[in-house]
């Protein structure tokens, strides 16, 4: 192998991500999709911004919140009914600790994992935009 397949796999690596999904049984679990809404929540203080967002009707999105907030002890989204200003959602502290927790299993996995995610970009076809024609 070359060097510039080398770089190239550096590259390659460089862009890739690891997301987990945890299942904790009883069909209870949490994974990239659940962790990016309650940050965009977060973000916009509204779980239909957060379900637009991600492209999810405001009923999807209130069902994963919903089964969130029955997954743990806690609530993990407080939500306000509507009235002169509008609702309006908010991430409690259990919520932000769960955002946070995972976020850092998954900076950690990623760590872990840096020689065999490069190794496997090793493997990868060129991208087709690096092709010659």
């Amino acid at each position: 192998m070359g060097r510039g397949t080398t770089k190239r796999a550096v590259k390659a690596a460089a862009k890739t991500s690891l997301h987990l999904r945890l299942d904790f049984g009883n069909e209870r679990s949490i994974g990239p999709g659940k962790i990016r809404l309650l940050e965009l929540i977060n973000e916009t203080g509204s779980i239909s911004a957060a379900g637009r967002a991600l492209a999810m009707s405001y009923r999807q999105a209130w069902l994963l919140v919903d089964e969130l907030n029955r997954m743990f002890r806690e609530p993990v989204v407080t939500a306000q009914t509507g009235g002169g200003g509008g609702g309006g959602a908010a991430v409690t502290e259990t919520g932000n600790d769960i955002v946070r927790l995972y976020r850092e299993m998954e900076r950690r996995a990623y760590g872990a994992s840096t020689p065999e995610i490069r190794s496997l970009a090793r493997l990868l076809t060129p991208p087709a935009s690096s092709k010659i024609h």
